[in-house]
């Protein structure tokens, strides 16, 4: 019956649920840098992976559902409505109370120890907050230095959309459109693994016929240019020692040949003869007479 039909799917999303809960498992693959990974690698795969299709659709319309919540409904304003009635409801039980009979009400539910989390609940939460990190980091680095170049060339596709994507589309309908893809995308590649694993496979061997081809291009022209230098280089090299050559033979001063200076005979030199010179006087000289004494003898007297 339908009812029969109803209870058996709905414990065997329940079964599909707690399985998906309890899958904790660390996978036994490491990075290329040989670091494990995380339990939520194996969680997240076999979600995405669509390996418990109940609990992956639960899990898809819960997102979903969500979304469209915060969009059209008023979460917000009903979270704050709820507090400020159940607090009002409350305080006004406990006045009535104690005015009536003289006894609050609401005190009297309070229980004898208040609720509080446990410390391993805590350290749990954390631990499981602490690998969720980690698992976004290790994942972001693996795909950042292309350690799956499928994944990284998928991870370029979807961020070089997204960013157009972003610029037209609300916040909530680019959310939709994002969880859209990452639950729809993985089953469609597992209905079609095949034809798509091809098509890859294809799609590398000509990216690799290609880049052989560019190398050997590229190989080519780097030893034309460098067949083309040397005779450039070879061109001005013989120019440049004609040009020097030329410069010396037109300079007639590195032409010419040192001309040796003939050193004319100096003219012997006239010996001096004592004739040359007076003969100095043997006589002691006198003193001359003056001049009034010469007049006198000159002038007779009278």
């Amino acid at each position: 019956s339908v009812a029969t039909n109803i209870n058996s799917e709905a414990s065997k999303a329940g079964d599909e649920l707690q399985g998906l809960r309890d899958f904790r498992i660390t996978p036994s693959q490491t990075t290329a840098t040989g670091q494990p990974l995380t339990h939520y690698h194996s969680l997240l795969y076999s979600l995405l992976s669509w390996e418990r299709p109940r609990a992956t659709a639960i899990s898809f319309a819960s997102v979903i559902a969500f979304i469209l919540a915060a969009r059209f409904l008023p979460l917000l304003r009903w979270v704050f409505k709820f507090l400020y009635l159940s607090l009002g409801l409350m305080a006004a039980i406990e006045i009535t109370g104690r005015i009536l009979l003289a006894q609050g009400l609401a005190s009297s539910f309070r229980p004898r120890k208040y609720y509080t989390i446990p410390k391993e609940t805590v350290e749990a939460v954390l631990e499981d907050f602490e690998q969720l990190v980690d698992f976004f980091l290790i994942e972001f680095q693996r795909i950042l230095f292309a350690e799956n170049i499928v994944h990284t060339v998928v991870a370029f596709s979807a961020a070089f959309f997204s960013y157009w994507l972003i610029k037209i589309l609300p916040l909530w309908a680019f959310s939709l459109l994002a969880v859209t893809v990452a639950y729809l995308g993985p089953l469609a590649y597992i209905s079609n693994q095949e034809i798509i694993d091809e098509q890859i496979e294809n799609a590398q061997q000509m990216i690799n016929s290609q880049a052989t081809h560019v190398k050997d291009l590229a190989g080519q022209q780097t030893a034309q240019a460098t067949v083309l230098v040397k005779q450039y280089v070879g061109d001005y090299s013989a120019k440049a020692q004609e040009y020097i050559g030329r410069s010396r033979s037109a300079s007639p001063e590195l032409s010419k040949a040192p001309v040796a200076i003939k050193a004319e005979p100096s003219s012997p030199e006239s010996k001096v003869r004592q004739t040359d010179f007076p003969e100095a006087p043997q006589d002691e000289p006198t003193s001359e007479p003056s001049a009034p004494e010469i007049k006198s003898e000159l002038i007779p007297a009278s």
